[in-house]
């Protein structure tokens, strides 16, 4: 059962494409917050709505903004493509602003050799813009194919593990930090 100190955090997988690989380190990163003491978790595919690419709204675009909105801190899986994110994702962002604003963002990336390195980079700028606030560590899976095994958890599972948990309580502790803040003065940017 919820309470008022749990932290609601938002997981949201942001590759729609055909035979993607975002689902499984978003799983494996749900379970380890799910297990993490006060903490629940919503994982928001954006594979499953439509967002229309022209940000006009539309019935998915007012769910997810509810749910994001609920949400007290963000974690954001995403691919590197082509040096960046996807472009679902920055559809994803940019139809919101105030469900941002004032709330831990977290990433857990995957790509080749870089990782999805860039793509955080990236994405680091863009909610700096929308006043969020991103955390320093970044679970990054480099060469991911070989990374994960047939069930879905990593092949190093200690280190991983080792690495969720410390953006956890770093997420945690901004998560609660922020919500307290927001409800004492709320954020106008």
């Amino acid at each position: 059962m919820e309470t008022t100190t749990q932290l609601r955090l938002a997981i949201i997988v942001g590759s729609t494409r055909k035979d993607r690989f975002g689902p499984i380190p978003a799983a494996w990163f749900a379970q380890r917050a799910r297990s993490y003491d006060g903490m629940s978790v919503d994982v928001i595919d954006l594979a499953e709505l439509e967002l229309p690419n022209s940000l006009d709204g539309s019935v998915d675009a007012e769910r997810l903004a509810d749910r994001l909105a609920m949400a007290d801190a963000f974690v954001i899986v995403t691919p590197e493509y082509n040096h960046s994110y996807p472009a679902s994702l920055k559809t994803a962002i940019d139809h919101y602003r105030h469900e941002w604003q004032a709330k831990p963002v977290a990433f857990v990336s995957y790509g080749g050799m870089g990782g999805g390195l860039r793509a955080v980079e990236h994405l680091r700028q863009v909610f700096a813009e929308l006043h969020a606030a991103t955390v320093r560590d970044t679970i990054s899976f480099h060469n991911f194919w070989e990374r994960f095994d047939d069930n879905g958890e990593p092949t190093d599972a200690a280190s991983c593990g080792s690495a969720a948990k410390g953006m956890l309580d770093q997420l945690a502790w901004w998560g609660h930090a922020l919500r307290e803040a927001r409800a004492k003065r709320p954020y106008a940017a």
